[in-house]
C-alpha cells in the first residue's frame, strides 16, 4: 500500500539508503569481528590514513560531535584497536595511534568493505555513481550555504 507522505520524497529515500546500507554494512563487518561498528571501522581507517588528525577533525569526517567522538575513541582504546597518548608537542591533544589489533582488523574488514560497496552500486556504471555523486553534493551545497 503506498501512502502520500512526505516520506515519498527523494530526499527520505536517500535517508532510507543511508540507515539501509549501514545496517547491512553492520551485519557483514559482524560476521568478522563482533565488537566493532561501522563507524568504528571507518575511524579505524581515517586514523591508519592520517595519524596527524586531530579528535575534531575526525568528528567532522564522521559526522559526529566532539562528545560523541571522543566516547568512541575511548571505547575503540578500552577494546584494543587504538592508542590514545598525550601529543608531546601540544599537550592539549592527543595523539592517536593504530595498534596491531586496530591493523589486523582494518586487513580483515577491507574485503567486507569493498564488497559491501560494490554491493550497494551494482547495477550501476561508472557515470551514473559519478552522476550520483555529483547531485548528492549540490543538495550538500545548498543546505550549507543555508547555514
Amino acid at each position: 500500500m503506498k501512502f502520500n507522505t512526505p516520506t515519498s520524497t527523494a530526499l527520505y529515500s536517500i535517508e532510507e539508503a543511508i540507515k539501509v546500507y549501514r545496517k547491512f554494512c553492520q551485519k557483514n563487518i559482524s560476521n568478522v569481528i563482533e565488537d566493532i561498528t561501522v563507524d568504528q571501522t571507518l575511524i579505524l581507517i581515517i586514523v591508519d590514513k592520517n595519524p596527524m588528525l586531530t579528535q575534531m577533525e575526525i568528528a567532522e569526517l564522521v559526522f559526529k560531535d566532539y562528545a560523541s567522538i571522543t566516547r568512541i575513541l575511548n571505547l575503540m582504546k578500552s577494546k584494543g584497536y587504538l592508542k590514545k597518548d598525550i601529543n608531546e608537542s601540544d599537550r592539549r591533544r592527543s595523539s592517536l595511534k593504530i595498534t596491531g589489533k586496530g591493523k589486523e582488523a582494518i586487513k580483515m574488514l577491507t574485503p567486507v568493505i569493498e564488497h559491501n560497496r560494490k554491493t550497494a552500486l551494482a547495477g550501476f556504471d561508472d557515470l551514473e555513481i559519478h552522476q550520483l555523486y555529483n547531485s548528492l553534493q549540490k543538495i550538500i551545497s545548498n543546505c550549507k550555504n543555508e547555514l
